[in-house]
């Protein structure tokens, strides 16, 4: 199988929670973005709640015909170097039509998407990627994403679930860390990597790079083993 070497890129409090609203809130947080960029990583991806609260202008997609596509597929509508990632498992994000960003947008979903919604990507000029049958099956799209989108470098940069998904199959290369100068402290928060099942033993790391700055951030790298 390819895969693009993949690194989880996230902001925290010293608490391990990962709020945007509260992390923009923390010293440090201007770092986020220059570690990223430091990254070298121009491919971003994200879910479906990150992008629906900072990506879109809201609203659901309600196919009119609900045929699902039921097999792999996938369509370079816009061909790039560099791509910002969604994963939205039944396809239900609306969109701007594509016209020339330096980062086009490229939808990964499951089978369950329905061919309504994939004809709608197409009118927009946006790519898309369709693989799993129940849930998006990440090993086979990073494999697509490689092989036939070029891509060989991404940062995962959305929330919890998606972070823990990666983890869980295996496909996380590098983990890097900011961690802002603060606690949050709050019940039911989202955390780094949420969602993986309790049977799991946790994921061994190996000490990259640290960092400090003046303002109080600490930038962790690790890789996995």
């Amino acid at each position: 199988m390819n895969k693009p070497y993949i690194i989880c890129h996230m902001m925290t409090s010293v608490d391990g929670r990962i709020d945007c609203a509260m992390t923009a809130q923390l010293a440090g947080e201007p770092e986020y973005y220059s570690t990223l960029d430091a990254l070298d990583a121009p491919t971003r991806i994200s879910g479906r709640v990150t992008a629906a609260t900072e990506l879109t202008g809201g609203g659901k997609f309600v196919p009119q015909n609900t045929t699902q596509l039921n097999k792999t597929a996938f369509a370079k509508n816009t061909a790039a170097t560099s791509y910002n990632i969604v994963v939205d498992t039944k396809g239900t994000l609306h969109w701007h039509k594509e016209t020339g960003n330096r980062f086009p947008h490229l939808i990964i979903t499951s089978e369950q998407v329905t061919t309504e919604y994939l004809d709608y990507l197409n009118e927009q000029g946006i790519s898309w990627i369709a693989t799993g049958a129940q849930q998006v099956d990440l090993p086979r799209a990073m494999d697509i994403l490689a092989t036939e989108f070029n891509v060989a470098r991404l940062a995962i940069v959305g929330g919890g679930r998606i972070n823990g998904g990666f983890l869980d199959a295996g496909l996380i290369d590098e983990i890097s860390i900011l961690i802002g100068a603060g606690a949050d402290g709050r019940i039911n928060q989202p955390s780094l990597f949420d969602g993986r099942p309790e049977n799991r033993q946790p994921i061994a790391l190996k000490l990259k790079d640290v960092k400090s700055y003046d303002d109080g951030a600490i930038w962790l790298r690790y890789l996995v083993k």
